[in-house]
């Protein structure tokens, strides 16, 4: 600012604004602009101005939300069509009005939708005390080369609590199918878990699904495994796993393995000494498997969907779309072959779920789905 009002009171002292502009190494252009600031505003023309955009491309303007939430508390008992209706009404053609699915979203932002009360699922209702067994954590750790040349990707899966390693799979790959195998495989060894805890990889959160589910995380909540994801950037919120990596690296891949057998076999050696040899400091110097708590939860296959309290059933296709009334709406395809549930909200406006999860509400006439908040956002306290 101070450079500024040198430069204007050299130009009000009657010096040249192309000699000054040379001086100051700034373009013409901007020379008139602080001018006429100066000229318009006085000193206080010269400060620096936001660089806040005026409006975000999604974002609903504020005068608007307002005028939807004053005419949803005036008439409490109105829905999204009714508001929307009147909203055009009153502001003809001159202001733009949100879709309904908008208005539906912004009133539930606001908590001014009832939800429905979710029947239990058999496997909440049943229930099994949670144990030190119950949360466990996966990742894959970064690929290496074996000696043929060939590509190892380590799947690995720990138990929180105890640190006891139940997986260690040298996969030539990271494709979902792969996954699939070797977690079903686990989880018939080894039971369910009652939440697994990942980063934010693609096959764990899909950048492109719904809330980032991936048909791993969908699979797990069928399940009645729960999700939680770390912070992105924040190994630390998963850091019991990332430290026995760097020891898995150190064992196992200083050298590796000539071929997948010969590296599948140096895993299996690990995980024989890192849970029955291996005394950990964290655990008073006991080995995992003195502390390790099996599961509870038998592996049975996934449960029957039911949505009894919603209108219709649909099953998403595998294109990641449901056809409703001879019209094709986009989900996701992590749902793909997936049961969801609709209840309609209001005329044309249905609240889609999945589960226990509310996903978002479907607006027949624009075709498209409004999000709800993500119910399955990073939830990982940072020293956890």
């Amino acid at each position: 600012m101070d450079e500024r009002a040198r430069f204007v009171l050299r130009l009000e002292d009657g010096e040249k604004m192309s000699d000054l502009c040379r001086e100051y190494d700034i373009s013409r252009k901007t020379g008139y602009k602080i001018y006429d600031r100066y000229k318009d505003c006085g000193l206080l023309g010269l400060s620096d101005r936001s660089r806040r955009p005026h409006r975000y491309g999604n974002q609903l303007p504020y005068q608007i939300e307002a005028a939807i939430l004053s005419m949803k508390r005036q008439y409490k008992y109105w829905g999204a069509r009714k508001i929307r209706e009147r909203l055009l009404r009153k502001w003809d053609a001159a202001v733009k009005v949100p879709a309904l699915s908008t208005i539906q979203c912004t009133l539930d932002r606001h908590g001014l939708v009832t939800h429905l009360k979710h029947r239990r699922s058999c496997l909440k209702a049943t229930g099994t005390p949670l144990s030190e067994g119950d949360l466990w954590c996966t990742d894959y750790k970064g690929e290496f080369r074996m000696g043929n040349g060939d590509y190892c990707y380590p799947l690995t899966v720990t138990d929180h609590a105890s640190r006891y390693l139940l997986l260690c799979e040298a996969l030539d790959s990271t494709k979902e199918s792969l996954a699939f195998t070797a977690f079903e495989r686990l989880f018939q060894e080894r039971g369910l878990p009652s939440a697994m805890r990942s980063d934010n990889g693609v096959r764990f959160a899909s950048p492109n699904g719904l809330f980032n589910l991936s048909k791993l995380s969908v699979w797990w909540l069928r399940l009645g495994i729960m999700i939680e994801r770390i912070k992105p950037g924040h190994p630390q919120q998963n850091g019991r796993h990332e430290r026995m990596h760097r020891t898995l690296k150190q064992e196992t891949a200083r050298p590796a393995g000539q071929n997948s057998l010969q590296q599948q076999a140096k895993f299996d050696d690990f995980i024989e000494t890192f849970n029955n040899e291996r005394p950990h400091e964290a655990l008073d110097m006991k080995t995992p498997k003195e502390v390790y708590t099996p599961s509870q939860r038998a592996y049975n296959g996934l449960p029957h969907l039911d949505y009894p309290l919603h209108d219709k059933v649909l099953h998403v296709t595998n294109c990641g779309r449901i056809c409703m009334h001879k019209k094709k709406i986009n989900l996701s395809l992590s749902l793909a072959g997936q049961a969801v549930g609709l209840k309609e909200v209001d005329d044309n406006i249905w609240l889609v779920s999945f589960m226990d999860y509310d996903l978002g509400y479907i607006d027949l006439e624009e075709k498209t789905l409004q999000p709800l908040d993500n119910p399955f956002g990073p939830k990982v306290l940072p020293m956890s």
